[in-house]
């Protein structure tokens, strides 16, 4: 199908991506994707390659790698969050099978399945969303701009744009003002979480007052679940006898929960035998033939729906019912929002002093801001919703569209013909 627009605007995300396109500078929408007799409006930014005698394996994206990876993780590559590693220095490439893939080749790979299950032709303008400051220890936002432009060429694509996240959503929230207004964004990802202040004024092109970010998200606080719930009854903090002494269990078992492909690509005979060895020596040796059932289940990927469900239900609910079970394992307990809260306190921390920051850059106190808009799936948070309420107000702080609004945002720039003016450039 070729699109009628003749801009395409990609929110590129660490856990989840969206599409969009503008009918008109003032209406836009998202390109829906068919899975499983589902309609989808954002698939995971995943990728997977399956082995093959080519020389080149074949590459699936989204729900499509997911399954893909399920279907035979032993002949399979798969990759998540591969975002992260766009501004990092370390990273310049990474083995798939017989053949080594660059980022750009990545994303290139990535953007090519999703055009081909959305069923359509790349329009020539793009414009990327991108985060205020790229994940990473020391990131370099023009090495990653220098990657993401190397794929968008290979695509065909002839104008690029790139805009910060929270601006683009902060331009669609802008279109339901009827008055000038100071508009705070905050932008919560899956492993970022950026701020902005704009200044809108009807009729008149926007100010960027300032922007802020800190590397964590989403993912941080289904990890938190994880490790407090999950990890304590598969041995974590367990002991073995070695020598007449207790020893701890190595704690790099159990930092593989952060990702859940890191967790069953430990189904490999060597860790097994590892950690078959750690249960026959330890008073624990339940809870480590339990981890050791997790993974030899298949069934990693249901245990970390499993939390994701239950993160979502402690956002309306004081309490939510965890519950995970396989052969070999079983997990239930009760979470409370409270205790929950008490294991993202550090996060919580860290968004303040973001939020304290940009305000800082923007030289405005909390009494400056007209408006606070939140999107992205985490700003559903009852903890992180109050960080705002507490600074702001109740009556001053709005979301809506919270998934779906920073690709609509792209789109509709991209229809402006003062597009260039919304984007930023490393290099200036």
């Amino acid at each position: 199908m070729h699109l009628a627009s003749s801009t395409i605007g990609i929110d590129f995300g660490t856990t989840n991506s969206v599409l969009a396109v503008a009918d008109d500078n003032v209406s836009a929408r998202v390109l829906p994707f068919s899975f499983e007799n589902s309609i989808l409006d954002m698939v995971r930014t995943a990728l997977a390659f399956r082995r093959s005698g080519r020389h080149d394996p074949l590459g699936e994206a989204g729900p499509w790698a997911i399954d893909m990876f399920l279907e035979a993780p032993e002949d399979t590559r798969f990759l998540q969050s591969f975002k992260s590693f766009a501004a990092s220095h370390a990273f310049t490439d990474t083995a798939v099978f017989a053949r080594r893939f660059n980022f750009a080749q990545l994303l290139e790979v990535f953007l090519q399945r999703l055009r081909e299950h959305a069923g359509i032709t790349f329009p020539k303008r793009l414009v990327i969303g991108r985060p205020v400051t790229f994940a990473g220890a020391v990131p370099d936002e023009r090495l990653a701009h220098a990657r993401y432009g190397e794929a968008f060429r290979a695509l065909g694509f002839e104008e690029v744009h790139f805009v910060l996240e929270p601006v683009a959503a902060a331009f669609f929230f802008a279109q339901r003002l009827t008055r000038p207004a100071t508009v705070l964004v905050g932008d919560f990802g899956g492993g970022t979480s950026d701020f902005s202040i704009m200044r809108f004024v009807p009729g008149q092109t926007a100010q960027a007052l300032a922007h802020a970010g800190v590397g964590l998200a989403g993912d941080t606080f289904d990890y938190r679940i994880i490790d407090n719930v999950v990890s304590p009854q598969l041995g974590k903090h367990a002991t073995y006898a070695s020598w007449g002494k207790e020893l701890p269990i190595p704690l790099h078992y159990f930092t593989s929960f952060s990702r859940w492909n890191e967790l069953s690509m430990m189904n490999r005979p060597p860790v097994l035998k590892a950690l078959r060895e750690f249960a026959d020596a330890s008073k624990d040796h339940k809870k480590l033939e339990a981890f050791i059932a997790l993974i030899e289940s298949g069934a990693v990927y249901g245990l970390y729906q499993a939390v994701a469900g239950a993160k979502a239900a402690l956002s309306s609910a004081d309490k939510a019912a965890f519950s995970f079970a396989v052969e070999g394992v079983s997990i239930a307990r009760t979470i409370t929002r409270k205790e929950f809260e008490t294991w993202i306190a550090e996060d919580l921390e860290k968004l303040d002093e973001a939020i304290t920051m940009v305000l800082a850059r923007a030289g405005t106190r909390a009494e400056g801001i007209d408006r606070v808009f939140l999107t992205g799936g985490t700003s559903h948070v009852p903890a992180v919703r109050a960080l705002f309420r507490r600074r702001f107000g109740d009556e001053r702080v709005e979301s809506g569209d919270e998934l779906i609004s920073i690709a609509k945002g792209l789109a509709l720039i991209g229809a402006r013909n003062d597009a260039s003016q919304w984007a930023v450039d490393p290099a200036a």
